[in-house]
């Protein structure tokens, strides 16, 4: 990553800090890793996840009981954690492209940090499990995350970079899960020779993997991966919703592929077709509420192409029905987390704008702006249960079940791309990619 880019970006984002912690009422900001917790009845600790705060100001993401000080006006300090250890790795005392930018102390101990750390004026940001009785100031100070939160919406180049390259990496690993798909792969092999072409493990991947063959691209959030192989006769679809990281920030992609050409393949092509028609509708100004409810004519036009419904796409989103089909949102901020924060918030000082409630799921409902990032992801789905639901309702009659039943077998198709909203266009980072 290019020194000069991250330096920029402290630049600006020093700015930001400054600015909230001045309207908040604090000299200082004290920003902890996060600590690993051990698992229960057991020695192994669960995965560590670093405290997505902490990596806002420091590109480090796999260091527990580190700091950062973050004094107004002032260089900031990290606090590395190096422990003396020979049972697990230690990393190297940082020299990369965003050291210089720090005054580093390394930590031998994790209560070492207490020599560096003062409450007076301060806040602290973080777990608080490990600190009892320290002098670290106020703890998780809602009126300031609120003031973090709503300012992480708006991305710096050097934030840009990352997520393209995050997208760089995710978009070489969806190519290499689709070949592995094809050639017959079960759902566990195709995870491992996702990862394998990212050169990231499940650890590092920003959320767990979604890899579903057949009726499994209807359960939304399955990880369950079968070691099952299909035979070729077997083999109908896959859906697979997979990032990659870069310097903590995320790429959040998904892809459905049909077995051989068909019906379910031109509904396919078709979401694909709607699902670049919604991002050519991240104009800043306009509402994200309004986009999500755009894509629901998208997916009642859809459902009325294909035979699935006997009445309008209109009338469908009106009665709800289309909602049985595409339950959940149509995307979501994307940054240092996969669900970045701050979708719902109102304004920088807090408050909440929920969701219509018709659309209980969707996780933005905020007004488009330049330098923000989106995920674009319209689905169809056959969902068992739903179906069921639909089918004891008074809308059963304005359903094919005959169609639904043959298409149910494929599971579902959903479509992401990732984006940044330019003042004059919207960047695909994803499509770019391929």
């Amino acid at each position: 990553m290019d020194k000069q880019l991250f330096s920029d970006h402290l630049a600006s984002i020093s700015k930001r800090y400054d600015a909230i912690l001045d309207d908040c009422g604090f000299d200082t900001l004290n920003v902890f890793s996060g600590a690993p917790s051990v698992q229960f009845l057991d020695d192994n600790y669960y995965p560590f996840r670093v405290n997505p705060q902490f990596k806002a100001l420091v590109p480090v993401t796999d260091n527990p009981h580190s700091w950062v000080i973050y004094r107004r006006g002032q260089k900031p300090k990290l606090l590395f954690y190096r422990p003396v250890d020979f049972w697990h790795y230690v990393p190297p005392a940082p020299q990369t492209f965003w050291s210089d930018e720090y005054d580093i102390e390394l930590l031998s101990k994790p209560d070492e940090a207490k020599a560096f750390l003062s409450g007076e004026n301060a806040a602290f940001i973080g777990e608080t499990s490990k600190m009892e009785g320290w002098d670290i100031g106020q703890r998780n100070p809602q009126h300031l995350i609120d003031r973090l939160h709503w300012a992480r919406a708006y991305k710096t180049p050097y934030e840009f970079a990352c997520l393209r390259e995050a997208n760089r990496i995710a978009v070489g690993a969806h190519k290499a899960a689709e070949e592995a798909f094809r050639s017959g792969a079960s759902e566990f092999e195709i995870n491992l020779a996702y990862m394998n072409a990212a050169g990231q493990g499940e650890n590092q991947m920003p959320y767990g993997n979604i890899v579903g063959l057949n009726e499994h691209g209807a359960i939304l959030h399955y990880t369950h991966l079968s070691t099952q192989r299909l035979s070729e006769n077997e083999r109908r679809s896959f859906l697979i919703d997979a990032g990659a990281d870069c310097h903590g920030y995320c790429a959040d992609i998904t892809r459905s592929y049909a077995y051989s050409d068909g019906e379910f393949a031109d509904l396919i092509t078709a979401m694909h077709e709607k699902e670049q028609k919604l991002v050519a509708g991240l104009i800043p100004g306009t509402s994200y509420v309004e986009l999500h409810r755009d894509c629901h004519h998208k997916i009642g036009q859809l459902l009325q192409q294909f035979g699935v419904i006997k009445t309008s796409p209109e009338s469908a989103v009106e009665s709800g029905l289309t909602g049985t089909f595409m339950p959940h949102g149509l995307g979501h901020f994307l940054g240092l987390q996969v669900h970045d924060v701050g979708g719902h918030q109102t304004t920088p000082e807090g408050g909440t704008t929920p969701p219509p409630a018709e659309f209980p799921f969707l996780r933005t409902t905020r007004t488009i702006e330049e330098n923000q990032v989106f995920t674009i992801e319209p689905g169809l789905y056959f969902i068992h249960s739903l179906l069921s639901e639909l089918k004891e309702s008074q809308l059963a009659d304005e359903v094919n079940w005959d169609k639904v039943e043959k298409l149910r077998p494929y599971g579902g198709v959903r479509i992401e791309d990732n984006l940044i909203v330019h003042k004059d266009r919207v960047e695909n980072m994803t499509r770019d990619c391929y």
